[in-house]
């Protein structure tokens, strides 16, 4: 009988030391594993978003519509308007706008409501059913089965420790008493074990259909968040519809003559200042806007205007026509008799360009083409770089160049030569990326500036070969064709080139042409700029007469020579003004 309950004894301590049950993880699949890894950040992370998007609304929650609407900003700033345009006259155009925008803002206040209503319900609602009682419910299923199974364990090493000290107590000697004693506490502490065994298996299935719960609606719970910009979505593209029907409606019923700069501001914005990819994007066109009707204007009757993109234009003005071309190009006609605003316009825009009309990427292309010596060769370079500029760019500059070439032809009236277009327009078509350091910079600019001067002059010399073909500078057809240009050779008497006046109708030979570099066109100008001198009083009708006619060339060469320093040295002040102008307003940007 002994042996019997000794043998039972021992066979329940072993069956109790194989049957032992480990950590909870270690009844979880990895996958499930992963998945009770996301419980407490998941719970983290609904909690959150829920108190942070709480705090973003207006409204009282939970409150119906009505109350909520009273109580949201939208329907204060509503009632103050409302307030206010019963002090107007209803017939003023401040009281009409008053009204409508009461109406508005009412609405827009309505339509805030209705979507805190929508977001409460829709994702507020499950998101803190998420964080407080559904994943809570999961980590309390797994706190109670970590507790059954560590008193599991306890329970099995009792049971273990009461059949060793049976075994020792037999093996000593003890009495039959004892023996039996120990025995009934071991069958009692095996009851015990078995019937916790069986609470750490329904825990453990409750808590494993808790994960498997989890884990097949992690799907739904990240709709939670898609939802919410889904509500968002249509919250604003709501306030957005009712916005534009009202403004429909105000601007139709309200005229303005005189738009007021912050509806400028948008169309100024698309013109001077953007890349001018993104500005042909925009308005669908192939030519710039600006350098287009610039180029239209100055077309149609100010080509023989002296001093053409050299003399500058009053800034209110400038500034008029500019906001005129971004809002309505097409009533640009009164800025037709002032050809320097005009052109002003034009290189404030090329100047304005994020980057320059000839481009960041080939500018040492240019400077490489540019300092070429032998003619056949620069030329060759010059048409290989226009070849990979962008396709945008090419087309501009080409109309741009056939346009300046067009302008330069009329050089003995305007006084524009190739080389005085190209000091007083060069540094707006090309300048050098930004560069550490602002004296370097500047001084890099002032070297590089000259070539430019150098390679655009060339660009304008050979604009038929560079640039072949015919081209219509109505492009776009929004402007008037310009009248037809008179020929250079039949201008009028007055326009002719002044020369010393003599009493005596006695011919003075011509002088020669003069070579066409930049150091000679400036003299050209010079000598044809100058004003008409009276004769000295010193000088006697005889001594005029009976002076040869080498004399007479001497002396007015030595007359002329003086006033060509005094241009030359105001065309380089003004080449040096534009690059100036242009470093300050890149370094500015």
């Amino acid at each position: 009988m002994m042996k019997r309950q000794l043998h039972r004894m021992r066979q329940l301590a072993h069956t109790g030391s194989l049957g032992r049950t480990p950590e909870t993880a270690e009844f979880l699949g990895e996958d499930l594993q992963q998945v009770e890894q996301r419980l407490e950040p998941a719970k983290r992370a609904a909690h959150n978003v829920h108190k942070r998007l709480q705090a973003c609304l207006q409204g009282q929650s939970g409150a119906d519509m009505d109350k909520r609407v009273k109580k949201l900003p939208l329907m204060a700033l509503s009632t103050t308007m409302a307030e206010s345009f019963k002090e107007l006259d209803p017939d003023s155009s401040m009281g009409k706008a008053l009204e409508m925008s009461c109406a508005i803002q009412n609405q827009l206040a309505r339509i805030l409501a209705e979507f805190e209503m929508t977001l409460e319900r829709d994702v507020l609602q499950p998101l803190n059913r998420l964080s407080e009682e559904e994943l809570p419910a999961i980590l309390k299923h797994k706190k109670s089965l970590q507790k059954l199974v560590s008193d599991w364990n306890t329970l099995k090493s009792r049971l273990s420790q009461a059949a060793k000290n049976s075994g020792s107590g037999q093996g000593l000697g003890g009495g039959p008493g004892s023996y039996t004693t120990t025995a009934n506490k071991a069958e009692m502490l095996k009851e015990e074990e078995e019937e916790l065994k069986r609470k750490v298996e329904q825990c453990k299935d409750e808590y494993l259909a808790d994960l498997y719960h989890f884990a097949t609606k992690e799907d739904t719970y990240a709709n939670y968040f898609i939802h919410l910009m889904e509500i968002q979505a249509d919250y604003h593209r709501k306030s957005l519809s009712s916005l534009d029907t009202a403004l429909a409606e105000l601007r139709e019923n309200h005229s303005q003559t005189d738009p007021s700069p912050s509806m400028m501001a948008a169309p100024f914005s698309r013109v001077y200042g953007m890349p001018l990819g993104t500005h042909l994007r925009e308005l669908g066109r192939d030519i710039a806007l600006p350098i287009e009707a610039c180029v239209m204007m100055l077309l149609s009757e100010s080509m023989k205007e002296e001093g053409l993109f050299r003399l500058a234009a009053g800034a209110s003005v400038l500034k008029r026509l500019k906001q005129t071309m971004a809002s309505d190009p097409c009533s640009l006609q009164e800025f037709c008799s002032d050809p320097h605003a005009v052109a002003g316009a034009l290189k404030s825009y090329l100047r304005e360009l994020p980057e320059p009309l000839m481009t960041f990427d080939l500018y040492d292309d240019w400077m490489r083409a540019a300092s070429l010596k032998e003619p056949g060769a620069r030329l060759e370079a010059l048409q290989e770089v226009c070849s990979r500029l962008p396709r945008e760019n090419l087309s501009n500059l080409r109309y741009l160049m056939k346009f300046l070439a067009l302008l330069a032809e009329a050089q003995e009236v305007n006084k524009m030569t190739p080389s005085n277009i190209a000091i007083v327009l060069g540094p707006n078509l090309l300048w050098p990326p930004e560069k550490e350091g602002d004296l370097a910079q500047l001084d890099a600019a002032s070297v590089s500036s000259i070539q430019v001067v150098g390679m655009v002059e060339a660009l304008i010399q050979n604009a038929d070969t560079l640039f072949p073909g015919d081209i219509n500078f109505n492009v776009s057809g929004l402007f008037s064709a310009p009248a037809p240009q008179d020929k250079v050779s039949d201008r009028p008497a007055s326009e002719e080139l002044p020369s010393i006046a003599t009493p005596t109708p006695a011919p003075v030979p011509a002088l020669a042409p003069a070579p066409a570099p930049a150091s000679v066109a400036l003299k050209e100008r010079a000598e044809s700029e100058a004003p008409r001198r009276p004769a000295s009083p010193k000088v006697s009708r005889s001594s005029l007469e009976a002076a040869t006619p080498t004399e007479d060339m001497a002396r007015r060469r030595s007359q002329g020579s003086r006033r060509k320093e005094g241009e030359a040295s105001l065309l380089l002040q003004d080449f040096y003004f534009s690059l100036a102008n242009i470093f300050f307003c890149k370094a500015g940007k």
